[in-house]
């Protein structure tokens, strides 16, 4: 079956991973337990530690709040939010509060549900925009991320850099979005959704999208959107309406033993083809329903989350390479990546 997209209005919840959205509202956000916040006075630092960085870049964070919840959001141009796409939901208006105080109103021009990312236009100008970082950090590297979360406004937490390219497991039968992410510990809570994670030097690495909650057993697991995808997406967005997107053409789930024993699969992890879209890429590369990718351009293909990740970083008309298995045969061959508005 394809891939099902389920977007709470403040909240992701992924079914196996239980990852929750860090907007903050009525529903399932607000009811996870907050992290506790690590000392940002880091070795290295000096005794200020990052208090120069966060009273510079905290002006180009804000508040995002609607009749049933809060979210964050960072200046994009100087009359432009970028937020998360489930912070702002269906709404076309929202209220934006700044760290000076001052609030006004925001106009939600477009959203792009396969990034989770929204654009809202700010009645309020001359709003100080960041410098943002489009190649992505090292782990290991400073985090420090900005936001309101549990509608506490432009509160912060720190910690590094944990991981690149993660894809939440089981997350694609609510979500598309939560594959390719910045992992970080730098505590992210409901209400964080949309904020800025930064580096040592206050440069914004990406928007903060989600967390796993402590009941997952998780400690301070959290995760952004990298600066070069928002940085595409909303510029697509403010120049067309909307975003065009990697297209391979195919609807696909999970492997599961019952199923590879029933197929007689010769392969236990992969995305298992259940449908081909006519005249599509994989039509064209001659994929059948049936089939389990296992590889595409060179990325490993475990699971479906693994194939959204490594189509989110291919380029449409690309000609790249695929493996696929067919029963107990594996087949390689060769699809040029087509382009599909979200």
């Amino acid at each position: 079956m394809a891939a099902r997209q389920t977007y709470l209005a403040f909240g992701i919840v992924a079914v196996m991973a239980l990852v929750s959205g860090c907007g903050s509202g009525n529903g399932d956000g607000a009811a996870q337990s907050a992290q506790p916040t690590q000392a940002a006075d880091a070795p290295g630092l000096g005794p200020a530690g990052f208090a120069d960085v966060v009273e510079r870049v905290s002006p180009s964070v804000v508040t995002v709040r609607l009749d049933n919840g809060v979210g964050s959001g960072v200046v994009l141009r100087p009359d432009v939010i970028v937020t998360n796409a489930h912070v702002v939901g269906t709404a076309r208006d929202v209220d934006l509060e700044f760290a000076d105080g001052e609030q006004a109103r925001g106009v939600v021009l477009a959203t792009d549900v396969p990034t989770d990312l929204a654009v809202v236009r700010s009645l309020r100008t001359g709003l100080p925009v960041p410098e943002y970082r489009t190649e992505l950090p090292r782990p290991g590297q400073w985090a420090v991320a900005i936001g309101s979360p549990l509608g506490f406004q432009n509160s912060v937490t720190a910690g590094v850099i944990s991981g690149l390219h993660r894809d939440i497991p089981g997350s694609a039968a609510q979500s598309q979005s939560l594959v390719d992410l910045i992992q970080t510990d730098a505590p992210i809570s409901p209400g964080n959704s949309g904020g800025a994670l930064l580096d040592a030097e206050g440069r914004v690495v990406g928007i903060n999208e989600a967390y796993i909650p402590p009941a997952a057993g998780a400690v301070s697991l959290g995760f952004a959107i990298p600066s070069a995808t928002a940085l595409d997406v909303a510029d697509q967005l403010l120049k067309n309406g909307r975003a065009a997107h990697p297209y391979l053409g195919v609807s696909i789930t999970q492997l599961t033993p019952s199923v590879r024993r029933g197929l007689g699969v010769a392969v236990e992890q992969g995305a298992l083809v259940t449908g081909v879209d006519r005249g599509s890429p994989a039509a064209t590369a001659g994929v059948r329903p049936g089939d389990v990718i296992t590889e595409l351009d060179g990325n490993a293909v475990r699971s479906v989350e693994d194939l959204l990740s490594a189509l989110r970083r291919s380029r449409p008309g690309a000609q790249v390479p695929m493996s696929v298995q067919r029963g107990r045969a594996q087949q390689q061959v060769t699809v040029t990546i087509g382009e599909r508005a979200g």
